[in-house]
């Protein structure tokens, strides 16, 4: 009998962990829940589940309400799973507002920065630009640390760190004697 319960138990928890799951994700996200498809997703769950309940009820009475607890609690314990999964993956970096206009800003300053490490005439104009003992061209380094440390963390200020590098990449360009950029019209 302890081997009967164990197997329903787990036809039972993986059954009601499926059905849950699947019900959530139809009836939170999309365009809305189709009836029918909601109708065979319980239909399939609880045939399943009904006979993970009755079956060992019917071989020790006081095994129903154990299995009708362990389908409550794993169904529970999906539902907060769930929504702990959704709550890391909203606070993802990517997904936060302006994230593509502050990640391609970012890669154009890089990119502007990897023209002196690149370019041998640049190089050679502009040594200072690469030598990280100037301290204009450390804080640039810090700053592009910094700016791909918030591109990839969670709660981190990535729009300011990427406003920073670019103020660092300007300082360091003064101190190296870049000539400015003309202002765009």
């Amino acid at each position: 009998m302890p081997a009967m319960m164990l197997l329903w138990g787990v036809a039972l928890v993986l059954a009601t962990a499926a059905t849950t799951y699947v019900l959530h994700r139809k009836l939170t996200h999309g365009r809305g829940p189709e009836p029918d498809g909601v109708f065979w997703d319980v239909f399939g769950g609880l045939v399943v589940i009904a006979p993970a309940i009755l079956v060992p009820t019917v071989q020790w009475s006081p095994a129903g309400l154990i299995m009708v607890f362990v389908g409550i609690a794993t169904a529970a314990g999906t539902v907060v799973s769930i929504r702990k999964v959704e709550r890391i993956r909203a606070a993802e970096p990517r997904r936060r507002a302006g994230f593509p206009d502050d990640a391609a800003r970012h890669e154009s300053i890089l990119e502007r920065w990897r023209r002196y490490e690149l370019d041998p005439a640049k190089t050679i104009d502009f040594p200072a630009m690469t030598d990280v003992r100037s301290a204009e061209t450390a804080a640039l380094t810090r700053a592009m640390r910094e700016a791909e440390y918030c591109k990839m963390t969670a709660g981190t200020d990535y729009r300011a760190a990427v406003e920073r590098l670019a103020e660092a990449l300007a300082a360091a360009e003064r101190a190296a004697g870049v000539p400015a950029l003309p202002a765009p019209r």
